[in-house]
């Protein structure tokens, strides 16, 4: 007697299942979202050397030494992202809310004698041996995830078009605020203006896209004012925080002061021209002018040296990266996976505007990096944690893929 291989349920068969179930995941692997991100970072790479190899009081005399850190930070934020984008999308969200609470609990462990201070911002915590995190980087992505669950109408099993019709009830709203207004609140503590500006326009992103009303936005908006107004009375803003916001609304305010950084990266940038002066030939960025310049203010290393060109390289790379990421969130049946994508690419497109925007003059200096591009650990990490989400979204989606045609 023949058996129908059709119906053959025995132990032989399962393993092709599950290599032809892992093969068709495989096969919609979104390859062009990591590898923007993969070539933003090596991108970042060149400009951190560019940036560092001459200033031997932060290289130690290892003109190398930036280098091989941040690609050494590549390589960990690539198993991070690998990792993330395999495990299971229910494991994914069952632990959004353990992976908040952690989170949380390394913000306060800021607020100890664990802390330290850099750059003006108590937000690290030093490990020894050079190394140190930032934990409010890591609670960019807990409170992704956290508002994801929390705005998630119905079980993550249902079809998304079924959900976007219905408004978000009032409940969810006020879920929503606590999940968002308890890290940020412990931010402003730190103070860190630059990560609780990113968490609160994610948070709206992910309102946007979930249904809430124009009501509730324009609330929610008010709230978000009078909290800023109340933080400028309560003096929660450092002094230079202040002093920043008021040499953006004045672009002549001091210009050796509190107006030194916008007005040398505008000029790094300006004097690139079409071309750039040439990699490593910067005049602005070897005269170490412009502070920051491998984190911070990265993108003036591209606007000088590489010119225009170089700069709209690096743009175009960003918008593949948004792009792709609002691809997946448009093929995604389920809510929760939507409101992931959708909160990843505010995160993104707020960084990557405000930061490049503040070395032209056009944003206020708030200390955010340019994602994959600056060099700094925990926010490399953070990012291609963020990458990894997206991947698992899209693996585990039954629609067909989206083009953005």
């Amino acid at each position: 007697m023949t058996l129908n291989p059709a119906v053959n349920k025995g132990p032989a068969a399962m393993p092709v299942a599950e290599t032809r179930r892992r093969a068709s995941r495989l096969r919609r692997f979104d390859w062009v979202l990591p590898g923007a991100a993969l070539a933003l970072s090596v991108y970042g790479a060149v400009l951190v050397w560019s940036a560092t190899r001459g200033r031997t009081s932060l290289t130690g005399g290892d003109p190398q030494f930036f280098l091989k850190r941040h690609l050494m930070n590549l390589v960990i934020g690539l198993v991070l992202m690998a990792l993330t984008s395999v495990l299971s999308y229910a494991w994914v969200r069952a632990c959004a809310p353990v992976y908040y609470v952690l989170a949380l609990l390394g913000l306060l462990a800021v607020l100890t004698p664990l802390g330290t201070t850099i750059n003006g911002a108590h937000s690290w915590i030093v490990l020894g041996g050079g190394f140190s995190i930032q934990p409010a980087e890591f609670a960019k992505v807990a409170v992704v995830l956290g508002l994801a669950v929390v705005l998630t109408l119905k079980p993550a099993k249902g079809v998304l078009s079924e959900h976007v019709s219905e408004a978000v009830p009032p409940r969810r709203i006020a879920a929503a605020a606590v999940v968002t207004g308890v890290p940020t609140a412990i931010i402003m503590l730190l103070p860190d203006l630059g990560s609780a500006m990113v968490i609160l326009v994610a948070t709206a992103g992910l309102l946007v896209f979930a249904g809430t009303s124009v009501k509730w936005l324009a609330l929610l908006g008010v709230a978000a004012a009078a909290g800023a107004v109340a933080a400028t009375r309560l003096h929660l803003l450092a002094q230079h925080q202040v002093n920043r916001f008021a040499a953006f609304a004045d672009p002549h305010l001091d210009p050796q002061g509190v107006g030194y950084n916008t007005a040398q990266a505008r000029l790094a940038i300006g004097s690139g021209g079409v071309l750039g002066k040439g990699l490593f030939n910067g005049t602005q960025t070897n005269g170490r002018y412009v502070p920051e310049q491998q984190t911070d203010f990265v993108f003036t290393v591209a606007g000088e040296e590489l010119g225009f060109v170089g700069g709209v390289v690096l743009i175009a790379l960003f918008a593949v990266l948004l792009l792709r990421g609002i691809a997946v969130a448009r093929q995604c049946d389920d809510l929760f996976g939507m409101l992931v994508c959708a909160g990843v690419v505010s995160w993104f497109a707020f960084e990557t505007f405000e930061n490049i925007g503040m070395t032209l003059g056009i944003m206020p200096v708030a200390g955010i990096p340019l994602p994959f591009v600056s060099y700094g650990g925990s926010s490399m990490f953070a990012s291609f944690i963020a990458i990894g989400l997206i991947e698992n979204v899209r693996l585990r989606s039954t629609r067909p893929a989206v083009t953005l045609d």
